[in-house]
């Protein structure tokens, strides 16, 4: 499908969700469902980027970048539209940084059926407001991605995850020279570390670290705490409870065991005032409330 007729489908009068994998939320039951046009449009090794549909798999854009020895940060499984919809950064962020600044141009399609274009190829092209920003993690209730530029990082020459007995995390935090990942449980650490091998290695060495083939697996639940507070916070929960992802302030654990915060007043009136401008009917993903 191209974006045209995308756009078509989603412009009719009545509500209208999206639907990629299912692998983030899916689509909202009981709505007309439609799915962005899907397939790599090209990539730009030299400039560091790609272009692509929204409703691509992750898993196969990862498999086409690879061949030039690229990827992007978006994390595994799914569609690219799915991931940043859903907005939410995997563990590499800490070395990554931000899923937001993976999008640098965006072609979606708003609640009067319209093609927008937002952003531009490379960031020295882009003035004036950071839409793509504001797209990422609104869940599609801001506008439908249809197609995307992203931005795409070079592949590490080494890469390995590396594990230690650590009840106290911030030593280890401190020693580390820039993780790409850093997972805590309250009995041990994992880090993920990369670049040229005998650096890789001799640095987990230093830090009495040993290889290990994978990080734990993530509990049920996700929660944003201030990143200084992680260690209190994870105590508090019980070690083997939870996973923290240490300079990041999330924690992953049963979200019950977490006092959760509770939203600012001025901050929903402003996230409710962005929603009413871009769909002021409703119409895109009806009852997912974001933020």
């Amino acid at each position: 499908m191209d974006l045209t007729a995308f756009a078509g489908e989603v412009g009719q009068v009545d509500p209208v969700t999206i639907a990629g994998a299912s692998t983030r939320g899916g689509a909202v039951a009981d709505v007309r469902c439609v799915w962005a046009p899907s397939g790599i449009d090209w990539i730009q090794a030299d400039e560091m980027t790609v272009g692509c549909g929204a409703g691509t798999p992750v898993d196969e854009l990862a498999e086409a970048l690879a061949g030039v020895g690229q990827r992007t940060v978006l994390p595994p499984g799914g569609t690219v539209g799915g991931a940043l919809s859903a907005g939410s950064s995997g563990v590499r962020r800490l070395g990554d940084g931000p899923l937001r600044d993976a999008l640098l141009q965006a072609r979606y399609v708003g609640a009067d059926g319209s093609i927008v274009k937002a952003g531009g190829p490379t960031v020295k092209n882009v003035s004036g407001f950071d839409v793509c920003r504001l797209l990422v993690g609104a869940r599609g209730t801001l506008g439908f991605l249809g197609e995307v530029i992203v931005r795409t990082r070079p592949i590490a020459q080494h890469s390995q995850w590396f594990v230690v007995d650590a009840t106290d995390p911030v030593p280890l935090q401190v020693a580390l020279h820039r993780p790409v990942s850093l997972l805590w449980d309250g009995l041990r650490a994992w880090a993920l570390l990369e670049g040229h091998e005998a650096d890789v290695l001799d640095q987990a060495e230093r830090c009495g670290m040993v290889l290990t083939d994978a990080p734990p697996p993530l509990p049920p639940g996700r929660h944003v705490v201030r990143p200084g507070e992680q260690v209190s916070v994870g105590r508090r929960v019980g070690a083997g409870s939870f996973v923290a992802e240490l300079g990041m302030g999330v924690i992953h654990a049963d979200l019950d065991a977490i006092a959760a915060s509770p939203i600012d007043p001025a901050t929903r009136v402003l996230s409710d005032r962005v929603k009413q401008g871009f769909d002021p009917t409703g119409r895109l993903n009806p009852g997912i409330v974001v933020g």
